[in-house]
C-alpha cells in the first residue's frame, strides 16, 4: 500500500438501533453498508452484506437490548459474515452491552455471563469493541481484543450547564457502587456530592436506607449508568425529597425501562430522567413527559472515526 494512502471504512448496522446508526452515519458522512438481515418462519436469522468488504475497516453498530438474545445473534452472526467476506478489521459498536450486570458470580452454580458475550463476539470475528459506560470495569479484562468503553459524561455536563445553570446542584449518585461515576460528574460541574447507601432484600427490590451528604434545598441530579426498572431511582427520589431536597432529577446513560417503568417514574418526584439513545425509545417513553434522551452520535462517530485513523480516543475526554 503506498504511503500515505487512507484505507477505506465501512459502517454496517444491524437491526437493533437503526435511528442511532443513520445518526452517526449522518455525521460521518458515510453511508451504512447495505445489508439483508432477515428471519425465516422459524425466526432462525440469516445475514447477506450486499457489498464487497474484502480488506475493509468495517463498524457494526448494534445495541444488545431487547430482544437482547435476537439482537446479539445478529451481531454475531453479521461479524461470521464480514470475516468470511474477507474484511480487514472488524470493530463491534456496542452502545449498549447486554448482559454486562451479570459480570461475577452471584452465587453457587451461576454463570458469568458477561465473560460469555465476551468470548462469543471474539470467536464471531469482532477484533475490536467499542461500547459506552460499562456496568463494571472489571468487564474490560474479559476481552482478549482491544476495548473502548467511552462515557457519557461529556453529554451529559453540556445538558446539565444548560439545563440547571445558577441553581444549588448536588450530583448524587444512587447507590455506593456508583459513586466513582458521580464524582467525575460532579468534578466536571464543580457541584458536591451526595451518595445513597441502600440495602438491597432481594432481588429486583431495594430500600433506601440513609442519605449521605445534605440535600436540603438542593437541586439532587442522580448519576447512574442503567435505569431498568426504575425502583431503586424512584425510592431514591421519594427519600431525597423527604430529606429536604428542591427537585430530584436523574441522568442515566442507558434506559432500559421495561415492565412498568415509565409509569413508575411518571408517578415519582422525579422532576426528569435524561437518557441517552443507545437503546431506542419506545412510544412510551416518547409519551413520557418526564423523560427524555440525548443523542450520543457525534461521540459514537468521533471515536470510530479515531479509531479508523488509528488517532487518541481517550483524549476525547481529557
Amino acid at each position: 500500500m503506498p504511503w500515505g494512502k487512507r484505507l477505506s471504512m465501512k459502517l454496517l448496522a444491524c437491526n437493533s438501533n437503526r435511528p442511532l446508526a443513520e445518526a452517526i452515519s449522518a455525521y460521518l458522512s458515510q453511508p451504512l453498508t447495505k445489508a439483508n438481515i432477515k428471519r425465516f418462519n422459524d425466526m432462525e436469522i440469516h445475514v447477506e452484506v450486499m457489498e464487497n468488504v474484502r480488506g475493509e475497516d468495517v463498524f457494526v453498530v448494534q445495541s444488545t437490548c431487547f430482544p437482547a438474545n435476537d439482537h446479539l445473534m445478529e451481531l454475531l452472526i453479521t461479524m461470521d459474515a464480514l470475516k468470511r467476506g474477507s474484511a480487514r478489521r472488524i470493530t463491534a459498536v456496542i452502545p449498549y452491552f447486554g448482559y454486562a450486570r451479570q459480570d461475577r458470580k452471584t452465587g453457587p452454580r451461576s454463570p458469568i455471563s458477561a465473560k460469555l458475550v465476551a468470548n462469543l463476539i471474539t470467536a464471531a470475528g469482532a477484533d475490536r469493541v467499542v461500547t459506552v459506560d460499562l456496568h463494571s470495569g472489571q468487564i474490560q479484562g474479559f476481552f482478549d481484543i482491544p476495548l473502548d468503553n467511552l462515557f457519557a459524561a461529556p453529554v451529559f455536563v453540556n445538558d446539565v450547564r444548560e439545563r440547571f445553570g445558577g441553581e444549588d446542584v448536588m450530583i448524587v449518585s444512587p447507590d455506593v457502587g456508583g459513586v466513582v461515576r458521580a464524582r467525575a460528574l460532579a468534578a466536571r460541574i464543580g457541584a458536591d456530592l451526595a451518595i445513597i447507601d441502600k440495602r438491597r432484600e432481594r432481588a429486583g427490590v431495594s430500600e433506601v436506607m440513609n442519605i449521605i451528604g445534605d440535600v436540603e434545598g438542593r437541586t439532587c441530579i442522580m448519576v447512574d449508568d442503567i435505569v431498568d426498572s426504575a425502583g431503586t431511582l424512584c425510592n431514591a427520589a421519594v427519600a431525597l425529597m423527604k430529606s429536604g431536597a428542591a427537585s430530584v432529577s436523574a441522568y442515566v446513560t442507558h434506559g432500559v425501562l421495561s415492565g412498568s417503568a415509565v409509569e413508575r417514574v411518571s408517578n415519582s418526584p422525579l422532576k426528569h430522567l435524561i437518557t441517552t439513545d443507545s437503546i431506542p425509545a419506545t412510544e412510551a417513553v416518547k409519551g413520557s413527559p418526564n423523560i427524555r434522551q440525548l443523542t450520543i452520535a457525534p461521540l459514537m462517530a468521533e471515536s470510530i472515526q479515531r479509531i479508523s485513523e488509528d488517532r487518541s480516543v481517550s483524549s476525547l475526554f481529557d
